[in-house]
Order: C-alpha cells, then structure tokens, then sequence
C-alpha cells in the first residue's frame, strides 16, 4: 500500500511558514539544496527542478496533495501546474474550478481522497502542505520528513493545524548537514493494542 509523507521544512519552535505564510527565512544553502536534489528531487516543483537543472525520475513520489493556501505561490507566479511531474490534487473548499486540467480540485473529504489513492497501485504520495490539511489528514499519515532548520522565527503557521488528538511516531533516521539544518524522519507508530 502506498504512503503518505509530510515533508516539510520546519523552524526550531515548530513552524512552517511566517504569519503571512513566508517562508523566505528558511536559509537555503548549497548543502541544503544538494540534500533535496540527490534525495527529494520529485519534492521540488518543476520549474524549481528546471532553474536547478534536476532531471531525475521520480524516486519517491507519484502524486502530490496540497492545501489552498500552499498552492496560492505558484499561482502568484503564473505557475498553475506547479508539479508537473506528479499527479497533483489540491484540497480546498473555497477554489471552485481548477485553473489547469493537470490539477485535481479536492473540494469533498481529504482523508476519503487520501484513502482512495493510498489503495491504488503506485508510489508515495508527497503531503506539500500546508497545515491545516496536514491536521486533517493526521489519521492517515504514515510518515514525516522534517527539515528541521536552525532558526526560530517566534510566531507563524504551524506543523499541524488539529485539535488535541495525540498521535505517536517513531524517530527513524537523523541527518544533520553541515550548514545545520538536520533531517528528521518518522514512521507512524504502530497501535500497540
């Protein structure tokens, strides 16, 4: 069965982005963006993989979903495909009719959607964000990559947006670069019942 990665960079105090959704604090150094190109290149939108001149099949992932507001950027930009390289979906209530054929508009349920995919054939699917999808798909979460960023920026858009319902995982791999930024994976604990 396939599974749902969050991957997301993150700040010491647990944030993901600024109160006005920036993201522009996260320093990207060459360590940095050499870790995304060798091991989530299917992670970067395809116009970053063309400026970056990444041209590798994807390793990980085969569809992408994204929130409303975590799509906004791309389309800020004249993006309205951002991952052209993977099936792409986005959850939002509010968008009505996708602006490109090649995005899926998840208007319904999120966590029926994420169902329905993780049970077809394929690879992972890669949660971009942002996090009040990522509270709403909690329940279905397998595993979480953090980039785990050395700054505290003091206030902003957390890691998950959810009520209190505690969910456990393990820590299964620790990766620090040279620049500081360390890579934090986990896996869903199993229910120990």
């Amino acid at each position: 069965m396939r599974r749902l990665v969050y991957y997301v960079g993150m700040s010491i105090d647990g944030f993901i982005a600024g109160p006005g959704g920036e993201v522009d604090f996260f320093p990207v150094t060459p360590d940095v963006v050499e870790f995304i190109r060798e091991d989530y290149p299917d992670a970067l939108p395809t116009h970053v993989r063309e400026q970056l001149g990444v041209d590798a099949d994807n390793r990980r992932f085969d569809t992408v979903i994204q929130g409303r507001r975590t799509y906004e950027p791309a389309l800020e930009i004249g993006v309205t495909s951002p991952y052209a390289h993977l099936r792409q979906y986005v959850a939002s209530g509010s968008l009505g009719e996708s602006p490109d054929p090649a995005v899926e508009i998840v208007s319904g349920d999120p966590l029926a959607k994420i169902r329905e995919l993780k049970a077809e054939e394929g690879r992972d699917i890669y949660l971009a964000g942002g996090a009040r999808l990522a509270g709403a798909l909690l329940p279905e979460i397998d595993d979480l990559v953090v980039k785990l960023y050395p700054v505290v920026v003091g206030t902003g858009i957390p890691l998950f947006g959810a009520d209190f319902s505690p969910v456990h995982f393990e820590l299964t791999g620790v990766r620090p670069l040279e620049s500081g930024m360390v890579v934090l994976t986990y896996r869903k604990k199993r229910s120990m019942r």
